[in-house]
């Protein structure tokens, strides 16, 4: 996308914030690239975004104020489609699994709408998701320590890829910033992909949780072609044309 620098400010902020909260975070250098302006203007953007509350900044750039830690006060981007997905990928879990997770603000409204009376075992990596958990009665949270990636919120590193290695999940549940019927699942962050790529490894099945809007997009990093995934929840119905180059791939689509 080739915006131009004639891009007035208001509008560039537009685009930044939209862009933020679409894929949670973005750099300095995706965003000057993204806008074709330079670092330095996105970093004043940035600024003023932040004071006006309206994002968190983060080292190399910035991220969505609902998926920060004081999230209870920050709206969040397409909550009415997220709460949608929820709904759908509750159909994927049943009593006494063992689920593994991550974090973000859809996997958190899943976790809002888990039924009280289900018996789960959540080991996570997000401790936002762990604090979420704590709400639900008949749930076993297991969180696994490490050195937090500020860039994903998720613990990262050697051990936390060794103690994953040791479960055998039944569900790995995802959120997503990039998917692409051919590039396969993406990020921005190498730590991150890492962890990630053994969190679906270490699970049955993988679902990954996304709206639409994050579909057709590719980051840096692939964590996974689309065949090493088994279910995508979005928002849409599963015919939708969007959703038919996911499906030919052996998907299945919910």
């Amino acid at each position: 996308m080739d915006t131009g620098s004639a891009l007035l400010k208001k509008e560039r902020k537009e685009l930044i914030f939209k862009h933020i909260n679409v894929h949670t975070r973005a750099s300095f250098a995706d965003l000057s690239n993204l806008l074709n302006v330079s670092e330095d203007t996105i970093r004043r953007d940035l600024n003023e975004l932040a004071e006006e509350g309206l994002l968190t900044k983060i080292r190399g750039g910035a991220m969505s104020r609902a998926n920060h830690y004081d999230s209870q006060s920050a709206p969040v981007y397409a909550r009415e489609a997220k709460q949608v997905i929820a709904q759908k990928a509750l159909s994927l879990i049943k009593n006494g699994m063992l689920i593994l997770t991550g974090g973000g603000t859809t996997i958190r409204e899943l976790v809002k709408n888990l039924p009280d009376s289900m018996q789960l075992t959540f080991v996570t990596l997000n401790p936002l998701t762990a604090v979420e958990l704590l709400d639900k009665p008949n749930i076993e949270i297991i969180l696994i320590g490490g050195p937090i990636s500020k860039y994903s919120q998720l613990t990262i590193g050697g051990e936390v890829q060794q103690r994953l290695s040791e479960i055998n999940a039944d569900l790995c549940l995802l959120g997503n910033n990039a998917l692409d019927a051919e590039g396969g699942f993406t990020d921005s962050d190498w730590e991150t992909v890492q962890v990630k790529r053994t969190m679906m490894k270490s699970a049955a099945k993988v679902a990954i949780l996304t709206i639409s809007e994050k579909l057709n997009a590719t980051m840096r990093f692939k964590i996974a072609a689309l065949g090493e995934i088994d279910y995508l929840v979005t928002e849409l119905e599963p015919n939708a044309p969007t959703l038919a180059a996911y499906s030919a791939q052996g998907v299945q689509v919910l």
